[in-house]
């Protein structure tokens, strides 16, 4: 087997601009503020792999048309999991492309209006955005009937080569897809590039390193360990996670199998309601939740957090209700424009191996 290496840009993106992250000739990420999604395949068959955050389906269409053409549609939207971030824009993508949309069976329940996920743990530390995680939806969507269970085989609709592979913890059913021939991973949320916690973390994609799933929103710890273990087993060449930049050759084999053999030091909070005893949850929803636990953060500074967050969402929603033709490019541009602020000049210059 013969080794390539080639540069990979990765661009900040700029208003009304939908670079992509170039993965491989046929998979590119884009990255809707603070959670990536991807299209995997070419102009004749392709799928969408998540849907980003609320207001994004705009953009997202936009870069299909300029990857695809503008008359493609993918074959169908594929979903590692079903997180507020990950479906914001689902049901305006199925519906514009009317296209079916594939989850794992264990997470249909969140995906068809019949469970709520668990309340994600602020108390698992990191950064702001752990602490102001009671703030984000959980409510269970209703995709119905669009909404199909992947193939048990492991085959991916629509993704010929590539494999479903569950990896619960972050979610009950969390799944990550992986192709063989390249050694390709899209490993969804089962681990990340940033510490997805903090602040800084997302709005500079630092420190840009293996780490584990997203804290705030992970129910099983012990299951986001095997996980982790499992995708390392699989010695991936290349892999995209749905928070973060892309991650190849040594640099991620070295980091992933270091997080697979020490994933109680490296990837796991020291504390947090999930971590002593996980949320159960079967094919119709959580069964069971562990007691809350003691919050550290005095109540005044986690009120006076969560009243600007409020206040924030309020104003942005009340501005979407009074100049909704503008709503979504105006909101999306103030937050782009604010990351790009931050991580100008930062932007980064990988290199992939592919076999």
């Amino acid at each position: 087997m013969t080794t390539e290496t080639f540069p990979l840009e990765r661009h900040v993106p700029a208003p009304h601009d939908d670079s992509l992250m170039h993965v491989a000739p046929d998979v590119a990420g884009m990255e809707t503020v603070m959670v990536n999604l991807y299209f995997i395949g070419d102009a004749d068959d392709w799928v969408l792999v998540d849907a980003g955050l609320p207001m994004s389906a705009g953009r997202i269409i936009h870069a299909a048309q300029r990857r695809f053409g503008s008359n493609s549609r993918p074959n169908a939207i594929i979903l590692t999991h079903g997180h507020f971030d990950h479906v914001g824009s689902l049901a305006h993508l199925a519906d514009h492309w009317d296209v079916p949309i594939f989850a794992h069976a264990l997470e249909m329940p969140y995906l068809t209006g019949k469970s709520s996920y668990p309340p994600p743990d602020p108390t698992v530390g990191g950064g702001i955005f752990a602490r102001l995680s009671p703030m984000y939806p959980r409510h269970a969507y209703d995709f119905r009937p669009r909404m199909s269970e992947l193939p048990s085989d492991g085959s991916v609709p629509g993704a010929q080569g590539w494999r479903w592979i569950h990896t619960p913890g972050h979610s009950p059913g969390h799944v990550s897809l992986f192709r063989d021939e390249d050694r390709t991973l899209v490993a969804g949320d089962a681990f990340v590039t940033q510490k997805q916690e903090s602040f800084i973390g997302v709005m500079t994609h630092s420190p840009y390193h293996v780490k584990g799933p997203p804290a705030y929103f992970t129910i099983n710890w012990g299951l986001a360990k095997l996980s982790v273990q499992k995708l390392a087993a699989l010695q991936p060449i290349s892999a995209v996670t749905g928070h973060g930049l892309p991650m190849a050759g040594d640099r991620l084999q070295a980091q992933l199998d270091a997080l697979a053999l020490h994933f109680d030091e490296l990837g796991m909070p020291r504390r947090g309601r999930y971590v002593s005893a996980p949320a159960l949850a079967d094919e119709t929803g959580v069964v069971w939740l562990p007691p809350t636990v003691s919050d550290p953060v005095p109540k005044i500074a986690a009120a006076v957090a969560v009243a600007g967050i409020a206040a924030l969402v309020a104003a942005m929603a009340t501005r979407h209700g009074r100049h909704r033709a503008g709503a979504e490019d105006e909101l999306y541009d103030a937050v782009a424009d604010s990351i790009a602020t931050v991580r100008r000049g930062e932007g980064s210059r990988l290199c992939l191996r592919r076999g």
